[in-house]
């Protein structure tokens, strides 16, 4: 299924944008990499949705707005964006810091979402739970970092880098750091209205994440009312990346039983 691609301008910033597929809304909210091209479990979705891949305000070819100075900004940017573009009923899935987005949208006005998956999301403290810290890992680092089988940092690893390349992460590092660094990846005023997620919710998690570790799971779901955890085994932080079928099969399951409600 083709993706195209488009800039659109919100909040007096633009950005880049990709669309493939048909059917219900789905919206996908990319992590700390930007957007690299269409992951493969997002061509699958396509199959059954019209997906939607923003890529955020000040990552890769979007803009960096002056107004954007943490992550609630990120937050009501999204909100005016449904609204630009009147998505309703919309199936919302953040990976990492983007569902730390979801999730900040999500406590503020639900009304466009029929659902709402968070894969691994920053966004919370937890007392003994220990993060890593991708802000002092090395550029190898945070990409092996990201899975638990190595063979998928190797092949990334090896592919050729251009200066635009450089240049993206440089910028995505950056804005994420603008929107995450102190406190290290957490709001810590969150957790306070976590209880206003009014909308069928999944957490998803790989069981080895050197991120955020899996713990951090089921303290999502203690503080989001009626949510669901969902644990991949011997997965790093990406299960939609490094095991594209598994976190399918978990998603599709959290979608149908959204129908039936």
């Amino acid at each position: 299924m083709s993706f195209s691609q488009e800039v659109c301008e919100i909040d007096g910033c633009r950005i880049t944008l990709r669309r493939g597929g048909s059917g219900g809304k789905l919206l996908y909210l990319h992590g700390i990499n930007g957007v690299t091209g269409i992951d493969p479990f997002l061509e699958e979705l396509s199959r059954e949705y019209e997906v939607w891949v923003p890529e955020h305000p000040g990552f890769g070819a979007s803009d960096e707005p002056e107004w954007l100075d943490n992550i609630q900004d990120m937050a009501f940017f999204y909100l005016d964006f449904l609204e630009k573009f009147d998505l309703r009923d919309v199936t919302l899935i953040g990976g990492s810091l983007g569902g730390w987005i979801a999730l900040e949208l999500a406590v503020r006005d639900v009304s466009r979402l029929r659902s709402l998956t968070a894969i691994g999301p920053a966004g919370i403290y937890a007392p003994g739970l220990r993060k890593g810290d991708l802000f002092l890992w090395n550029p190898e680092e945070r990409v092996r970092n990201l899975y638990l089988d190595q063979t998928i940092p190797d092949r990334l690893l090896a592919q050729p880098v251009t200066p635009a390349d450089v240049d993206a992460g440089v910028k995505n590092l950056h804005t994420t750091s603008r929107l995450a660094w102190e406190p290290r990846m957490f709001d810590p005023n969150l957790h306070k209205w976590l209880h206003r997620v009014r909308v069928p919710t999944q957490i998803v998690w790989g069981e080895n994440d050197k991120l955020l570790p899996a713990g951090y799971a089921a303290e999502w779901a203690k503080l989001i009312p009626g949510s669901r955890a969902d644990i991949v085994p011997r997965c790093g932080h990406m299960p939609q990346s490094e095991k594209p079928q598994e976190f399918l099969r978990l998603f599709r399951d959290f979608a149908k039983s959204t129908r039936k409600a």
